[in-house]
């Protein structure tokens, strides 16, 4: 049984992955059309409030999953689901920063027997150091039962 205080206090909020990004404004637009979206703000790039719509941001990961030494936690790994929370609005063609720490882990008791939540948390900047959003990515894990 995986003891998720002891990881815990070896994982969380320990920043394990960066990078520079900056997005292309025909990327916005393409995404934005093709979710349906219709407001001018994301689908106009000559809108005085042109920016990335939510759904663009959850496409925006740090590179890496996980902590290069996280362990392995056997079970079945699913994906839990993408929050986004934003501060400010993201433009396209500005130079911004990625990092991703872990910010949660949980576990809960499903009908199928014990589920580990991991939430990791990757949070934009842009150039000028101003925390753009946050971007919660659950990695659900289904512990194997015991034989």
């Amino acid at each position: 049984m995986v003891d998720l205080e002891q990881l815990k206090g070896g994982f969380l909020n320990t920043e394990f992955a960066s990078r520079d990004l900056q997005i292309e404004t025909d990327n916005l637009v393409t995404a934005a059309t093709a979710s349906g979206e219709g407001r001018a703000e994301f689908v106009d790039p000559t809108h005085a409030d042109f920016q990335a719509t939510p759904a663009y941001l959850c496409s925006i990961s740090s590179g890496r999953h996980l902590p290069i030494d996280f362990p392995s936690l056997g079970g079945i790994p699913m994906d839990g689901g993408k929050a986004v929370e934003r501060f400010a609005p993201v433009r396209a063609e500005v130079p911004l920063t990625v990092k991703a720490h872990l910010h949660d882990i949980y576990d809960k008791k499903g009908r199928s027997g014990r589920m580990i939540f991991i939430v990791v948390r990757t949070e934009l900047f842009d150039d000028d150091n101003t925390h753009l959003a946050n971007i919660d990515s659950r990695l659900v894990v289904r512990e194997k039962p015991d034989t």
